[in-house]
């Protein structure tokens, strides 16, 4: 029997950095993950599940080594955010120094739909074919969304590519090699993206968390200049989800707004795009004690504590409800009349209504110039970012409903 990913190990917000010497490693202190640095790679080695891209047998083999692995150390009740990045950071070193691609690569794989035991790992994956609209990204750093949670769980089988598949919608990296039908992009272009243009129909096979991805151009944009991969990485689905939804609403200057989840991935983004880009006049978002201070960071007007107070109790009522986390039926009870109520998740009442994001490169290019002025700011959950050999806690994490801002991966192999 194959062997699992570890889920045991326990990440904290700030990590231990050592000084490699000859013979011996001195603990020389910690910093905190807020600070753009680099971490020490890692060598590591996992079980092998040995696949065709067009065949659903599995051969199992087992290496004699383990990954070795960085701790980390956490205070929950400080929760920074991401915002120093450099264009010259060592992720962005690394990738450029691809001299020729490979055959074969490392990824992360499932065979079969379940829970966090299903994920294995597997180095000998064949490198995706590019297509004629599509580029070869050489994958820095990748992000969970619930959808990859569903998606390993079956959720959406009858839509789903065939199986075994390689988990990972939100990737950042550099191109490596372009097919013959792209216009703009080139090789060594830094790019991010949500590689999935329909969510759950026909989701990519080989998605982001492998060392390549193939994806098309229309999909992608160049990375902001100011942010590093990681931050990119954690933006693409959940920053589209957010600007489809308002959209969709006919939010506009002037409005008032309601966001629950306020600082999870998606809604920490509808608040400020809601502020800067689409020119709100208040923002309401909730979140649990610790998180208040965060809200009001990222734009909130008034920040609501969900274990303290009940939001639909409020006199107050709102233009548009952004309903990140499954409370559609409370949800509707603080909609002005005619306004409207967005349920990304969880059963919808009316005038709640429901939409799944389309992934679009044009979008990205749009909200690009708010990324590089800082007005809009990334938020990475200060758990992470969590090592590849860590796909299992990332995902069991992300399956809590409890996450700040994007589980992000970093490094990939």
């Amino acid at each position: 029997m194959a062997e699992k990913i570890p889920e045991s190990f326990h990440t904290k917000a700030s990590l231990v950095v050592y000084k490699d010497c000859k013979e011996t490693r001195d603990k020389v202190g910690t910093m905190e993950t807020t600070m753009t640095t680099a971490v020490p790679k890692l060598t590591t080695l996992h079980p092998r599940i040995s696949f065709n891209s067009f065949s659903l047998r599995f051969s199992l083999t087992f290496p004699a080594k383990k990954t070795a692995l960085v701790k980390h150390t956490c205070s929950p009740s400080h929760i920074p955010l991401r915002v120093s990045a450099s264009s010259q950071s060592q992720a962005a070193v690394e990738a450029t120094k691809v001299s020729s691609i490979p055959s074969e690569m490392k990824a992360c794989v499932y065979g079969e739909y379940g829970g966090v035991e299903v994920l294995k790992f597997d180095d000998k994956v064949s490198v995706p074919e590019v297509k004629e609209d599509q580029v070869l990204i050489k994958v820095v750093a990748a992000a969970l969304n619930p959808v990859d949670a569903k998606r390993r769980q079956g959720k959406f089988k009858a839509t789903d590519s065939p199986l075994p598949t390689v988990p990972g919608y939100d990737v950042a990296g550099v191109v490596v090699k372009v097919g013959n039908q792209v216009k703009e992009l080139k090789e060594g272009d830094a790019v991010y993206g949500n590689i999935n243009e329909k969510a759950l129909e026909g989701p990519k096979q080989f998605g982001s968390l492998a060392e390549y991805t193939a994806v098309e151009e229309k999909l992608l944009a160049l990375k902001p200049k100011n942010l590093d991969f990681i931050q990119a990485a954690g933006l693409p689905l959940a920053i589209e989800t957010a600007y489809e939804g308002l959209e969709r609403t006919g939010f506009s200057a002037g409005k008032s707004i309601l966001v629950l989840n306020g600082a999870g991935g998606v809604g920490s983004l509808v608040i400020q795009l809601a502020k800067h880009v689409f020119g709100a006049s208040r923002i309401a978002a909730t979140s649990s004690t610790g998180k208040l201070e965060l809200l009001r960071s990222l734009g909130a007007d008034l920040a609501i504590d969900y274990t303290k107070e009940n939001f639909e109790d409020l006199p107050e009522k709102f233009d548009v409800v952004y309903d990140a986390i499954g409370q559609c039926d409370k949800a509707v009870k603080v909609v002005k009349e005619g306004g409207s109520v967005v349920a990304l998740t969880g059963a919808v009442t009316p005038p709640g209504f429901r939409f799944v994001v389309t992934s679009n490169g044009n979008t990205l290019k749009t909200l690009n110039p708010y990324l590089e002025s800082g007005k809009i700011k990334p938020v990475v959950d200060p758990k992470g970012p969590f090592t590849f050999s860590q796909v299992a806690e990332a995902f069991s994490y992300i399956e809590t409903n409890r996450a700040t801002g994007k589980v992000v991966i970093h490094p990939i192999p």
